[in-house]
């Protein structure tokens, strides 16, 4: 039995659930979110809680039961709270900037990089004095938020001698000694 899709999901106020031909809506305050779902599998809604119940125990159904729990686990929080990611920019004369939807990136290179990010995503830029530059994307949609943040930080990845590149805030790098002589 799968401990993940056992698992209840409280219900939000400010949330509704919706499952359709095969189709699961979820609408909040911040979105309206959809996800498909296998044929046969219910959602059970008693006491503004939600229970994900699968229709076998065939090793499809008990590796999806788990998947499409957390996915609409997901969905509750993103329409209601939503997401934020956030990236630091460690090294000397790294910058970043932002025109609504653009992000410019300085890393080093010959030119700048230049990346347009889609509406779902929110993005701000913050370079404080004595600082290292960051970024905060901010989402509803918990997976394309992920995969942007992954975009971003694959232009630069942490070296593991000096640190230098795009990471996570809390992100802690592997170092290596350098040359001993």
């Amino acid at each position: 039995m799968s401990r993940i899709g056992k698992a209840i999901i409280a219900i939000p106020a400010d949330a509704s659930i919706e499952l359709k031909d095969g189709v699961v809506t979820v609408k909040g305050k911040n979105a309206e979110m959809t996800q498909p779902i296998k044929e046969g599998f219910e959602l059970k809604i008693e006491d503004g809680q939600l229970t994900v119940v699968r229709p076998s125990d065939s090793k499809e159904d008990r590796a999806l039961h788990g998947l499409y729990r957390a996915l609409i686990n997901n969905m509750l929080t993103g329409v209601t709270t939503g997401f934020k990611k956030h990236l630091e920019l460690v090294g000397v004369g790294y910058r970043a900037s932002n025109q609504g939807q653009r992000l410019e990136l300085a890393l080093g290179f010959s030119h700048n990089i230049v990346l347009e990010l889609p509406k779902e995503v929110a993005v701000e830029t913050t370079a404080d004095k004595g600082k290292n530059p960051t970024i905060i994307l901010t989402s509803h949609d918990n997976q394309l938020l992920g995969m942007i943040a992954a975009k971003i930080r694959s232009f630069r990845k942490p070296e593991p001698y000096k640190g230098k590149g795009i990471k996570f805030v809390g992100e802690i790098i592997r170092r290596k000694a350098g040359k001993s002589a």
